[in-house]
């Protein structure tokens, strides 16, 4: 995870000599944990700076087990916290206890409201995120964008309430458009089980339907694989 440490270190650098902050979409999940604790374990950061978000949630309440919210406070808010941090990153979540639909629509206007857009790079009035942290699950969904979801073909809202039929629950997600319009996306890939979806999405086939991974390019940014041996192996 060092090389994904610095990676979002050198970007972080980057949007603020440029932009005076940095706005950071996070994954959940497993795979990134890692990486949020050595961020939280590297000295000299102003995070005062730093604006982060999610890219997905699961309709649970900050506290529960499942909660990506719960996950990053515990590998990366709490230890600043405990080493005495006279700073805290500006956090926004995703409120996973309210009403999906109508958390969709505050949480897409929380993103407008704190994520300028970048009219020169042809994504309109579109909030352009710095960069986007993004897993991969088995079956290729990304954030919550499942195989044979509706949020697959939404093209114009930011964030939505997807129903997910294969997990029998509703996620709250971004969506292609917010994906597409950012600087950089940081794909973090590890385990077997990933080889074959993996070797699908990278390939020519346009299969994002079935790999919804694929559909993530952005119109004018860069799209970096971080993937570890077995993930690769395909």
């Amino acid at each position: 995870m060092q090389a994904a440490c610095d990676l979002v270190l050198a970007a972080a650098q980057a949007a603020i000599a440029e932009r005076g902050r940095f706005t950071l979409a996070l994954a959940g999940g497993s795979t990134p944990r890692p990486l949020y604790q050595r961020l939280a374990a590297t000295p000299g950061i102003d995070w005062r700076r730093w604006f982060l978000f999610f890219g997905d949630e699961r309709t649970v309440p900050p506290d529960h087990a499942e909660s990506n919210y719960r996950m990053v406070k515990e590998a990366w808010l709490d230890p600043l916290m405990q080493a005495g941090s006279d700073f805290l990153p500006a956090v926004f979540r995703m409120a996973g206890e309210e009403a999906p639909v109508a958390a969709s629509f505050v949480y897409a206007k929380e993103i407008q409201e704190n994520v300028p857009a970048d009219p020169a790079a042809g994504t309109g009035q579109r909030p352009r995120f710095d960069l986007i942290l993004l897993g991969m699950g088995a079956d290729g969904h990304t954030a919550s964008l499942f195989p044979g979801t509706v949020a697959l073909h939404e093209r114009r809202r930011l964030v939505v309430a997807n129903v997910a039929p294969q997990l029998a629950t509703t996620r709250l997600t971004v969506t292609y458009p917010l994906l597409n319009a950012a600087r950089a996306i940081l794909f973090l890939v590890s385990g077997a089980d990933k080889a074959p979806a993996l070797r699908a999405v990278l390939g020519k086939e346009d299969q994002r339907l079935r790999y919804p991974s694929q559909g993530v390019k952005p119109r004018r940014g860069t799209v970096t694989w971080l993937v570890d041996a077995a993930a690769g192996s395909g």
